[in-house]
């Protein structure tokens, strides 16, 4: 419904136009010179503007999510010119109107008393002291790249202040002026001056400090130091007693007001993220977008990062006592994925180490860090079980022969216990299984974005660092995994394929909306909840160090991983509300002794951690995840028939693992001292006893490692006739096996290298017989190993032990002749 008021005002305004026309249009008719002057003068007035009214460059500035300055890049043009302010402080404002334009706030861009007032003068002095200008007409003037003072020039101005006046508001002049005044020196705009000269945020300015900004335009060569500065000061101190008259502060203020020194030399501006401006600014540059807006609000933290810098200095300067010269590091908040802080480098590492490196976006040799991802995807797929055994034996794939750390071997190896002790060989027999194809794809998914190979171009090495990764990929992926596992019970045990998304750099844009599902397509709660309990007991080393004490402050799954050649050492972590990662080493990627992920980037990380708001909670267990099962005391397998069970959670993809395929039915004679079959013994004398079998080269490491470990009891005399099959067979070669070829070099000598042959037996102490292509070439006993010289071409190799079990391994020898 209509107000009948508003109604009736409207209709009067409309019978006033039209009364207006009525008597415009005969004029118009009777005067069509002048009424074309007028119009043409009208769309002069209204199109005089510049578009842009600005167009200069402006720095491009990095601010944190409470818009505290993180760091600025200076303009094209060689100035400090931030964008323009979304507003201005109280205080400056109210300085700069009592000192430029007292009636400001009235006039429609020129004040006729201000302009007679400065005329006279000028006549009386017989030169121009005064212009008459408002803030309008000094931002037309900025506008205008400041032209000579002319009677013409100054025509202009008053033109194009009464139509700016039209089209802003004076709150968006008063922006405009403080965006663009001078301040001294290459500073412009009221933003870079107050860093430049307080080291603060305009709005944190004194009125000190802001009658001094007000003033200093009118005369910005009076802030450089032994340039008669007190003129500057009489200027300010004349403003804030004219102010304290106006009652605009008290006389208090006013005072202590002008007990304030000038500001000295320009402050230098804070770099505390000069990496991630640096990107930010060549992203702006190849949008080839001029106009886009320099400000970038950020999700980082300022405080967090300032602490985050120093730590790395700090440890930088330990560091490079052994030419480790480079860190970079960067922590994410789970739940909404922001970067609350982004160190890319070390600044004190010097141009001549690679300080303007970042590091964080710079792909670099994983190491061990992606065994966790590989351990997670083998939970989903169901390959295998958190207890699984893990075959941990001397291996050669082809060409490649990975080696655990410490070239040691403990033949069969729970999953759980290979990812806690980083064992190499394990997770390259996990891959193979697992397949590396899948693996690839999956990591991709995760979200690596550096695997631009294809996965034969990486090989098995993949999971020990044949590939490159960034640490802010690594560290995502991560957080990813940890939002996906403290979600699930928020969501009442569902998905949300977005919780697997890039991190987050801008506080001011929305997060994805979720879209729950049943299930996840990638990675569910129970594989990751496994996947973080192992990461918790990652082995730390025996060395002593302050950061071993770090599990007593807070519960941290962690993982470390380092390059070969000892180039990069990397550390990653994750609570339920952070995600840390951590690289040292140098940006050339030169290798140093000891640049180790557990002994350099472990205790950065944890350091880290230690700044961050500690919790003791830790994840959920996700039971709505996880079935109880069956599973094999020894083995950690799902349970056989023949295994002593214990009732375990496991993940729901659990229930496709295999099942334990170490237990056998073994038959037994009366003494339980001897294998017997049905050819050489009564069923009915028989006793059929369940019993954990290795297969002979597993069983050789696992023994050493375990004495506990029963081996099956050897076939009775008279049967062994009967059992000397492969699956029984108690000898196994270690080297070579499969088809291998092998190249062996020549040496100094002229003379072609040896090849050590390498071979177990469940009892070390039998006497095996060794023959090469039908030649017989002696017996081992206790070591079975043996240097041949083959020629080159294709042999069998063939050992036969004393109770006559025969063992064939063809191999052939290339080189050149």
């Amino acid at each position: 419904m209509k107000h009948p008021q508003l109604s009736f005002f409207f209709q009067r305004i409309t019978d006033w136009l039209r009364k207006w026309l009525v008597q415009l249009v005969p004029w118009i008719k009777k005067h069509p010179i002048r009424s074309g002057v007028i119009c043409l003068g009208l769309l002069i007035w209204l199109f005089c503007l510049p578009y842009p009214l600005f167009n200069a460059p402006f720095s491009v500035v990095l601010e944190d999510h409470h818009h505290e300055l993180l760091g600025a890049k200076i303009a094209p043009d060689g100035q400090w010119r931030f964008p323009e302010p979304a507003s201005i402080p109280e205080k400056y404002s109210t300085c700069l109107v009592a000192f430029e334009d007292k009636r400001f706030w009235w006039h429609p861009g020129i004040d006729p008393i201000s302009m007679l007032r400065s005329l006279w003068l000028n006549i009386s002095q017989g030169k121009i002291v005064s212009g008459g200008s408002t803030i309008t007409m000094q931002v037309i003037r900025m506008a205008r790249q400041n032209p000579p003072r002319t009677i013409w020039e100054k025509s202009m101005e008053v033109l194009m202040s009464t139509r700016l006046e039209l089209g802003y508001s004076k709150k968006s002049i008063l922006r405009l002026y403080a965006a663009h005044a001078p301040f001294g020196g290459n500073v412009v705009g009221l933003e870079a001056a107050a860093w430049r000269y307080y080291g603060k945020r305009p709005e944190l300015l004194s009125w000190a400090e802001a009658a001094t900004l007000a003033v200093l335009p009118n005369s910005p060569a009076l802030i450089h130091p032994g340039r008669n500065r007190q003129v500057l000061l009489n200027k300010r101190n004349n403003l804030l007693d004219r102010m304290q008259r106006q009652g605009k502060i008290t006389a208090l203020a006013c005072d202590l007001a002008k007990e304030e020194p000038l500001p000295d030399q320009p402050l230098p501006l804070p770099m505390l993220a000069p990496h991630l401006l640096e990107k930010l600014a060549q992203q702006k540059e190849q949008s080839g977008k001029k106009r886009l807006n320099n400000r970038f609000f950020t999700t980082i933290d300022r405080v967090l990062q300032q602490r985050v810098v120093d730590i790395l200095a700090r440890r930088q300067e330990v560091y490079r006592g052994n030419d480790i010269h480079n860190m970079a590091a960067v922590v994410m908040d789970i739940k909404t994925g922001a970067v609350l802080a982004y160190v890319g480098n070390v600044m004190g590492a010097g141009k001549e180490h690679g300080e303007s490196v970042d590091i964080l976006a710079a792909p670099r040799s994983t190491g061990s860090i992606l065994k966790p991802y590989l351990y997670a995807l083998s939970l989903e797929s169901g390959d295998i079980l958190p207890e699984s055994l893990l075959q941990d034996v001397p291996t050669q794939l082809g060409a490649y022969k990975p080696e655990n750390y410490f070239e040691t071997y403990d033949g069969a190896v729970p999953a759980k216990r290979a990812l806690i002790r980083s064992l190499n060989v394990p997770f390259v027999l996990l891959l193979q299984h697992y397949g590396l194809e899948k693996f690839h794809f999956n990591l991709k998914r995760l979200g690596l974005n550096t695997l631009t190979f294809p996965p034969s171009h990486y090989g098995l090495s993949l999971i020990l660092g044949g590939a490159e990764a960034n640490l802010l990929d690594v560290t995502n992926t991560y957080a990813c995994m940890a939002r996906t596992l403290g979600n699930f019970y928020t969501r009442n045990g569902r998905y949300d394929a977005s919780d697997f998304r890039p991190p987050v750099f801008w506080a001011d844009r929305p997060l994805p909306k979720p879209a729950p599902s049943t299930s996840s397509d990638l990675l569910q709660a129970g594989a990751i909840w496994y996947t973080f309990q192992a990461m918790q007991q990652v082995e730390r080393p025996s060395s002593s160090g302050e950061w071993e004490l770090f599990d007593a402050s807070q519960r941290i799954a962690w993982k470390t991983g380092t390059s070969l050649g000892f180039r990069d050492a990397w550390a990653a972590g994750v609570t339920p509300a952070y995600a840390v990662g951590v690289w040292v080493g140098n940006a050339d990627g030169e290798g140093r002794p000891g640049l180790i992920g557990v002994e350099k980037a472990a205790p950065v990380l944890f350091e880290i951690f230690e700044q961050l708001p500690g919790n003791q909670n830790w994840f959920d267990p996700p039971y709505d995840a996880m079935e109880q099962a069956a599973v094999c005391h020894q083995s950690g397998y799902r349970a056989g028939n023949y295994c002593t069970a214990d009732t375990v959670w496991i993940p729901k993809s659990g229930l496709n693992a295999p099942v334990c395929p170490y237990h056998q039915l073994l038959h037994l004679d009366a003494s339980r001292q001897f294998q017997v079959s049905s050819d050489c013994e009564l069923a009915s004398n028989m006793q059929h006893v369940p019993w954990f079998v290795l297969p002979p080269m597993e069983e050789f490491y696992f023994k050493s490692k375990n004495p506990s470990y029963l081996s099956p009891p050897p076939f009775r005399a008279d049967c062994i006739a009967s059992s000397a099959s492969s699956e029984h067979n108690p000898m196994q070669f270690i080297y070579p096996k499969f088809n291998t070829k092998i190249y062996v070099p020549i040496d100094l000598d002229g003379k072609r290298g040896s090849t050590v042959f390498k071979a177990t037996h469940r009892k070390a102490e039998t006497l095996i017989y060794w023959h090469l292509d039908g030649t017989y070439l002696g017996s081992t006993q206790a070591f079975h190993e043996m240097s041949l010289q083959p020629a080159i071409g294709k042999h069998l190799l063939t050992l036969v032990d004393k109770d006559g079990y025969r063992l064939e391994q063809a191999f052939e020898i290339i080189g050149k002749n």
